[in-house]
């Protein structure tokens, strides 16, 4: 008999999910629980495995397709029987379907097609032998897009055709770049460049040109992990009363600190970054000002202080900005607390972590320091009351003694909500953290 697989509700509050991966095709035996379809929602990806023994009758989903948790995704026959002929249309239908088979010729009186989503615009056939969409991950296309590269010229060696993120590396790293871009196609060179803006030097710059398989414009839908970032950021904003204060940090104790450390810490399978440094100092600085790790609950209109201490830290992944979360990290040695950050960040690089990992966090922090940029005013992870932001280190002239003398400086800034946090309670917070960080010594001795 025939099975319709549906889209399981995999987390509170997640209505619907991004098909990512396919790990089956159609016509394949599988196992239950065999790896079955990576589904990318607001807060994680996570890999769903098979429902039950059978044959993949039919995908009716697509990758980079958003579906509604309770919604089909795909067909499995169990027993051997005939697919009901309603099925078999449905399923016929759908885009995973339709990119197994050529696509019948629209009517000429039906609406133009809407170009896929997230992909960059490819040729009717391309270069890797694929007919229309390529099939490829949204961090692929988003990589793509960055180095205005047609997925359609890869060579694609994934599951039914699809350009994995290896396959798009080896592309680039073996010629393919902005500097020798594919020849336009005919749709891209019809379009007029933009008029070049006036330039200071003696020679005005080349007009912008556009890159094979590139339009001028691409539209984007605002969804997945982008969608959630832009709601949650908009009612932070809505909803929080953001105020910012800033201060400086002498780190050089710090760095040298650090420097002492790595070795060991190496030894130990684990890369030492300032990072768990700052997650013990902040900690340390909590359980001070509870007031900064509480939540302000408008239902009840009552402050909760929180007295265990769930510390996010913000990462930059290919799928956009990801917070994940170390649980009871003042349970931590400053080591475990490097392993754990190690860890989360990778899976999070990877879209690996699962729903615990992203969500339950008291107090967040963002480092951006390895970028650069020597001050931000981070937004609030509502519906927490305060965000941390860690800024690069320079090396800058400062009066010691009375003498100038050189020092790594590094800035701190801390955004909180005004409705629970007062002004006096932020600075107090941040003098104890700059107290710890400018002696890290007392971080190895707890709390003092």
């Amino acid at each position: 008999m025939s099975f319709e697989f549906k889209l399981p509700d995999i987390g509170e509050g997640i209505a619907e999910g991004e098909i990512v991966q396919w790990h089956v095709t159609e016509g394949q035996a599988i196992k239950e629980d065999d790896p079955f379809v990576e589904v990318m929602t607001d807060k994680a990806t996570v890999e769903i495995p098979a429902p039950k023994e059978g044959t993949v009758q039919a995908l009716t989903a697509a990758a980079g397709d958003t579906v509604p948790v309770g919604s089909v995704i795909a067909v499995i026959e169990t027993a051997g029987a005939a697919q009901p002929a309603a099925v078999a249309e449905t399923a016929a239908s759908q885009p995973a379907a339709a990119a197994a088979a050529p696509a019948a010729p629209a009517p000429a009186s039906s609406a133009p097609a809407t170009p896929a989503p997230t992909s960059v615009p490819a040729p009717q056939t391309s270069g890797n032998g694929q007919a229309g969409r390529v099939l490829a991950a949204p961090a692929v296309r988003r990589r793509a897009r960055e180095h205005g590269i047609d997925l359609g010229h890869v060579p694609a060696t994934g599951p039914a055709g699809r350009v994995t993120r290896q396959d798009f590396e080896l592309f680039l790293k073996e010629g393919a770049s902005p500097a020798e871009p594919l020849p336009a196609s005919p749709a891209a060179a019809a379009v007029p460049a933009a008029p070049a803006a006036a330039a200071a030097a003696p020679r005005a710059p080349a007009p912008p040109t556009v890159r094979s398989g590139e339009k001028p414009e691409v539209r984007v839908p605002l969804k997945g992990v982008r969608k959630r970032i832009a709601e949650r950021m908009q009612q932070s904003k809505q909803t929080a009363a953001h105020f910012t204060y800033v201060d400086d940090v002498d780190v050089t104790e710090l760095v040298a600190m650090r420097a002492s450390l790595k070795e060991t810490a190496a030894a130990q399978d684990v890369k030492l970054t300032y990072m768990p440094f700052i997650i013990q100092a902040a900690i340390q600085g909590l359980r001070k000002f509870p007031m900064l790790n509480a939540t302000l609950e408008e239902s009840t209109q009552e402050i909760v202080y929180k007295h265990y201490y769930n510390i996010g830290f913000a990462a930059d992944t290919d799928a956009g900005l990801v917070v994940p979360v170390i649980h009871h990290a003042d349970q931590m040695s400053l080591l475990a607390t490097g392993k754990a950050v190690n860890d989360l960040a990778g899976r999070a690089r990877d879209g690996k972590l699962s729903l615990d990992e992203v969500t339950g966090s008291t107090f967040t922090i963002t480092n951006a320091g390895n970028i650069g940029g020597i001050l931000a005013t981070p937004v609030i992870n509502y519906p927490e009351v305060a965000i941390m932001g860690v800024h690069k280190i320079t090396e800058q002239a400062v009066v010691r003694d009375g003498e100038v003398v050189v020092r790594k400086m590094m800035n701190l800034s801390i955004s909180l909500d005004h409705r629970v946090v007062d002004g006096a309670d932020g600075a107090r917070f941040m003098n104890e953290v700059i107290r710890l960080l400018e002696d890290p010594k007392l971080l190895l001795l707890g709390s003092l």
